[in-house]
């Protein structure tokens, strides 16, 4: 199993590696912060589902709650710190086998001395809601004196916002801290409790003060003595389904005895079995010439599995997962399109909480609907807990121009409504869950079908859809940009199929919901065989976009071009043709999908981290499978690449979820047709293997791909009816098919 390392210690990358080493559970996260202080280092601990806005006009902001891993470590009089004395061995490991991270550093301070600490930390698996976390201290060469300053620090803030009221803060018999907090404004309540238990008795007190709570410990160390410092944690909130009867108040003091008294390496081993099982049946092996191929699908498998509150129904992904504050925690399409086919083709009754989420919020988007004069269900752009729009009404400011740049995502981005409906199709063709579509799943699907009937305007004897903002979102205010378009289409005609078929048919809907499809405008290749992004795109002059692909990510283009500007030249910030190729590749011939491929690319900059690996897996399906290898490298390295700032406020999750998308439906080249499971595998030159566990219809399948051969292996389920390069096969126990054969 790979490691994630950082070798050196780099003021730079602080923050960028306090992302990639968060550890979590889906419960919650915490950022990868060290436990000594730094100016620059932005601590984080978030718990899905509580969020809180600042203030009444503001969107709700994933609340940073206290701290509970910081520490101050005085030795011989000096404050421990990497920037003072000499680092003579710096090493900090997350393991991604068993989510535990770990920093092993030799340190030599101003007066001499050699220090050895071993910092060590885990959010444990098997019990969502407890972080564990352990110090050992030795001083090499004599005697020492230690003092450590630790507990629980209320100081935080969402970038200087602070979301908390202190309620109470207290020690209970003499050794465990706990501190009850209230937000704001959502009025949910958090319960903190900690405690401290030595390998050596010394001296220990307890002071509250300026919204800390802090254990003080003095200790004589002496020399090639190990002192350890085992610091347990809890968190229980109001939102919590597993309080029985208890406050968070009372749970926490309880659970923090029970784990405290099995110790941290007990906790570990209970966690790390969790673990274990996790990688059994979630793993993608790939042998490659190129180690870093590995590493980077299995930092994404582990990262969509801390960030998916898989314990509720009621939470979501947010763009950041639980890494850190960027986008304010929220929710966008990222969570259906990107994150959930990671769980629906591997866990997917975790694919069916995300789609609950939205389904128990179907009353605030047909309230959003209502309010801007349509029908049906309008889904926010951006949402929290209660499932109201989030968008902020203002970008930040343009430091060219001074002014604040309007955000019109909630006002036109509309296509995250198909967007849910085309996951509602996905879940259920993989498990034929007729209950769920019985139930949620049509009436989702009838909601967003009436939102788009609505939506749709008469002009010259059609039905257009005006004023939207596509996934390329530098061309605002656009009409019948063609993803929106078809997959409006789309979610209607799936509406009515299901109607049909669960005969829950409302006449109303059916006529007009017939009349859509067969009035909706739907934007054809010209003779170049390009599909007209919307009605003017291919109008619009185009310019040399070369050394902004360079600098993607950075947005650069708008410190050069106003954001009108950019909206009036072939520009775009990710897929937008290419991403309506991904998701409905069987409506368009094979030349028209590689044409397209080819001159949207060439006008992409690649902005956003969604772009690069739905390209991947457009070009491998192509058959450009060199070209699609590049753009899965260039995926990868999104977080884990060399830009030390790149995702210091949080990872990108759709980025990640689109990483394990581009093995399974660009290289194994997966697909779903007619109910039917079907490969067409497009394995790259450097890769000799590729393994991948994969739950089709409720049966657990386990495929193995090479060059020339395919292996399907039925582990437990029903027998699957496989179709592999057009040629159709039976797996009911183990199928090896030589691909030259086929």
């Amino acid at each position: 199993m790979k490691k994630l390392d950082e070798n050196r210690f780099d003021t730079r990358y602080i923050n960028k590696f306090a992302s990639l080493m968060t550890v979590g559970n889906g419960y919650f996260g915490l950022r990868a912060s060290h436990e000594e202080n730094y100016v620059d280092q932005t601590r984080g601990m978030y718990v899905a589902g509580i969020y809180n806005k600042a203030t009444a006009n503001e969107p709700s902001d994933l609340v940073n709650l206290p701290d509970m891993v910081g520490m101050n470590i005085e030795l011989d009089g000096e404050n421990f710190s990497l920037l003072t004395g000499e680092i003579l061995s710096y090493k900090r490991q997350l393991n991604l086998e068993n989510g535990e991270l770990r920093r092993d550093i030799l340190w030599k301070s101003r007066t001499g001395s050699r220090f050895r600490l071993t910092f060590q930390r885990f959010a444990a698996k098997n019990d969502l809601h407890v972080l564990a976390t352990k110090l050992t201290v030795t001083s090499l060469d004599k005697p020492a004196q230690m003092k450590i300053v630790t507990g629980i620090n209320a100081q935080q803030t969402n970038f200087g916002r602070q979301h908390l009221i202190e309620e109470k803060v207290r020690v209970v018999e003499g050794d465990l801290l706990q501190g009850i907090y209230k937000t704001t404004e959502s009025g949910h309540m958090i319960a903190l409790a900690a405690c401290c238990t030595c390998s050596l008795q010394g001296e220990v007190g307890h002071a509250a003060k300026n919204r800390q709570l802090l254990t003080t410990i003095k200790q004589d160390l002496l020399a090639e003595t190990p002192f350890v410092l085992e610091k347990m944690g809890v968190i229980y909130t109001s939102l919590d389904g597993d309080l029985r009867g208890e406050s968070p108040e009372e749970a926490s003091e309880a659970a923090l005895r029970s784990c405290s008294a099995a110790g941290y390496d007990a906790l570990l081993h209970k966690s790390a079995g969790e673990w274990a099982q996790f990688w059994m049946e979630k793993r993608i092996k790939v042998s490659s010439a190129r180690v870093f191929d590995q590493l980077a699908l299995d930092f994404s498998v582990y990262q969509l599995e801390v960030m998916t509150p898989a314990h509720d129904e009621r939470f979501s992904v947010g763009a950041k997962g639980l890494t850190g504050e960027g986008y304010k925690g929220h929710v966008f399409w990222d969570t259906e399109i990107f994150i959930t086919p990671f769980h629906l083709f591997t866990e997917p009754k975790k694919a069916k909480k995300l789609l609950r989420y939205r389904y128990l919020h179907l009353k605030q988007a047909m309230g959003k609907a209502a309010s801007n004069g349509y029908e049906g269900a309008l889904f926010p752009w951006e949402s929290a807990f209660t499932g109201e729009e989030e968008t902020p009404e203002f970008a930040a400011i343009n430091i060219k121009t001074g002014k604040r740049q309007k955000v019109a995502s909630a006002l036109a981005e509309h296509h995250i409504v198909a967007d849910i409906a085309y996951t509602v199709v996905e879940y259920y063709q993989n498990t034929l869950d007729d209950a769920f579509m019985k139930k949620e799943g049509l009436e989702l699907l009838k909601e967003t079908s009436r939102f788009w009937i609505s939506r749709a305007a008469e002009e010259n004897g059609q039905l257009v859809i005006k004023d939207v903002i596509g996934p390329d979102e530098y061309t605002e205010h656009v009409n019948n940009n063609a993803f929106t378009n078809y997959m409006a289409w789309y979610n209607v005609e799936q509406a009515l199929f299901f109607m049909g078929k669960f005969g829950d048919v409302d006449h109303q809907l059916k006529d007009r919901g017939h009349e859509f499809l067969k009035r909706l405008y739907l934007p054809k290749a010209n003779d170049d065989k390009i599909i007209p992004q919307d009605d003017t795109f291919l109008s619009k002059p185009e310019i040399d976009l070369s050394r902004y692909k360079q600098a993607q990510g950075s947005q650069g283009i708008l410190m050069d071009y106003s954001r009108q500007e950019v909206n009036e030249m072939q520009i775009l910030k990710q897929a937008d043709v290419v991403m309506l190729l991904y998701l409905l590749p069987d409506l368009f011939p094979k030349d028209i999908i590689s044409e397209n491929l080819h001159y949207y690319e060439e006008h992409t900059i690649h902005d956003s981290s969604l772009s690069k690996a739905i390209h991947a897996i457009v070009a491998a399906r192509a058959g450009d499978i060199d070209k699609a290898y590049g753009f899965f490298q260039e995926s990868c390295l999104i977080d884990l690449g060399p830009n030390p700032l790149s995702s210091d406020e949080g990872l990108h999750a759709a980025s990640l979820g689109a990483i394990w998308m581009a093995a399974m439906f660009g290289f194994a080249n997966i697909s779903i047709k007619d109910q039917r499971l079907s490969l067409d595998p497009k394995l790259p030159s450097e890769w000799s293997e590729l393994t991948f566990p994969f739950i089709f219809q409720g049966s657990r399948l386990h495929i193995s791909l090479t060059h020339k051969q395919v292996e399907i292996t039925k582990v437990s389920g029903d027998d699957v009816c496989i179709e592999l390069n057009g040629a159709e096969f039976l797996v009911s126990n183990k199928l090896e098919v030589e691909l030259q054969y086929i």
